[in-house]
């Protein structure tokens, strides 16, 4: 569809410059041999056909090559985002902590800041262990040593002696 038009353009451009010449005094329109006309359309539609043939081979090249670029940066991102998960991983494990910890805690892109947030992520857990609840008898039963309310207990119930 668009060589047809791009041709007809053509040969309306021919047809221009052919009037334009009668009007300034050059060759008249039908000085002109009709085989000639019939050449020069038949050479601007061969030269429209492969100038469109030209377009979409440049096209065909610019397209592969934008692939290869895509490529190219989703390898190295691919490469950047492992080298950051092992890196944190092994921060991670050099600090004590744990697989999900580091992935939801770690988020720093080098090393230095990452080994920043593993140690005070790992104060913090250790501090929290130091604050827990502790019931010093917890799970202990008491010696029974025969309090006041125990014995009034047994003897208002009749058990024990």
């Amino acid at each position: 569809m668009a060589d047809t038009s791009t041709t007809e353009a053509t040969e309306a451009a021919a047809d221009d410059t052919t009037t334009a010449r009668a009007e300034t005094g050059g060759e008249r329109p039908q000085d002109v041999p009709p085989e000639v006309k019939q050449a020069l359309r038949k050479a601007n539609k061969e030269a429209e056909s492969l100038r469109l043939k030209l377009k979409e081979y440049e096209d065909r090249d610019k397209t592969e090559a934008e692939k290869l670029a895509e490529r190219a940066a989703t390898a190295e991102r691919e490469r950047d985002e492992a080298n950051a998960a092992a890196l944190r991983l092994r921060i991670a494990a050099k600090h004590g902590i744990s697989d999900e910890h580091a992935d939801l805690f770690l988020n720093g892109t080098d090393e230095a800041t990452l080994t920043q947030q593993a140690e005070q992520l790992a104060q913090l857990a250790g501090s929290s262990k130091k604050r827990s609840n502790h019931v010093p008898r917890e799970g202990t039963t008491p010696a029974s040593g025969g309090s006041d309310e125990r014995q009034f207990a047994q003897s208002l119930f009749g058990g024990g002696d």
